[in-house]
């Protein structure tokens, strides 16, 4: 298990590259942006390339209509637009995330290098969301029967409506627990209240005690970003370490993804928002017992 480990496996491959023209949202090619940053830092992290998710698989959640349309080019993404590179990218991003939470259940932690999901519901997409990825996965995992109950811990600034809502229509409320901090936390006068309630879960986690967590890991959250604003890099530091010594101290699964982030650059370059996704990457490997390993060619 986690104890053991001697590489955090990341899923990532340039199949979840897009370019969705909205300048805005970097989440087309974040993926990649991060990807690079990781393998610069020669950190003990194995990229591993993800298998696209299925038409069915992403259809337990949502309308085939609308997939349908989406992946033939007939309705716009979650861009707010019709892009076949985006169409393209969406199996593999939804793949990343579920390809993670099978390597969580193995090693007790994992990443993929995916955004875009908890805004998108059962028949629609909206905010930089198409497919929800994390619901797809869950679904999944519950239909397989390798867990029982699963937690979504989504500390992107923005709420999970999307996640709600497909909860809600499937009727998985008693084995999907959905905490989206973005429902109530907004303004930095809130951080210490935020901060608070993230401490506040290990006991009802412990209660709940689901077989995986997804952790929604969004750098929106940080106080200077346009579409966010709410703690500050070492805020977001804590809150990272304290999601991630919750998991492992509870010995319960988790893996996470890199959900939003809008400090774009003039040039459309991302560094701020990569620096905050290395900052969750460092605390992982901190938690996990991996730091250790950083310089020794493992």
């Amino acid at each position: 298990m986690a104890g053991t480990l001697d590489t955090l496996k990341v899923f990532y491959s340039q199949d979840m590259v897009s370019e969705s023209g909205r300048r805005i949202s970097p989440s087309d090619r974040k993926p990649r942006d991060v990807a690079e940053a990781l393998e610069r830092k020669g950190w003990p992290i194995e990229l591993i390339a993800p298998e696209p998710a299925s038409v069915a698989d992403i259809c337990r959640i949502h309308d085939v209509r609308y997939v349908e349309d989406v992946l033939e080019l007939r309705r716009a993404s979650g861009f707010g637009s019709i892009s076949a590179s985006v169409a393209r990218s969406l199996p593999y991003t939804c793949g990343a995330c579920h390809g993670a939470s099978l390597v969580a259940l193995k090693d007790g932690i994992s990443a993929s290098l995916s955004s875009g999901f908890h805004h998108a519901g059962p028949n629609g997409a909206r905010g930089f969301c198409t497919f929800n990825g994390l619901m797809i996965s869950a679904a999944q995992l519950l239909a397989e029967g390798r867990v029982e109950k699963i937690a979504i811990i989504d500390c992107d600034y923005h709420y999970g409506d999307g996640t709600q809502a497909i909860i809600d229509a499937l009727a998985f409320s008693d084995r999907i627990l959905h905490i989206s901090f973005g429902l109530t936390y907004k303004q930095p006068t809130q951080a210490d209240a935020y901060l608070a309630h993230l401490h506040e879960l290990k006991d009802a986690l412990a209660q709940y005690r689901p077989g995986l967590i997804f952790y929604q890991a969004g750098a929106d959250t940080h106080v200077d970003d346009p579409l966010g604003g709410l703690l500050t890099s070492e805020q977001m530091r804590e809150r990272d370490r304290v999601m991630f010594s919750i998991a492992r101290e509870l010995s319960i699964p988790l893996t996470w993804n890199l959900a939003g982030g809008y400090q774009v650059e003039p040039d459309g370059s991302i560094p701020r928002v990569v620096e905050l996704h290395l900052n969750t990457f460092e605390e992982a490997l901190r938690v996990f017992d991996l730091w250790s390993h950083v310089g020794t060619g493992l």
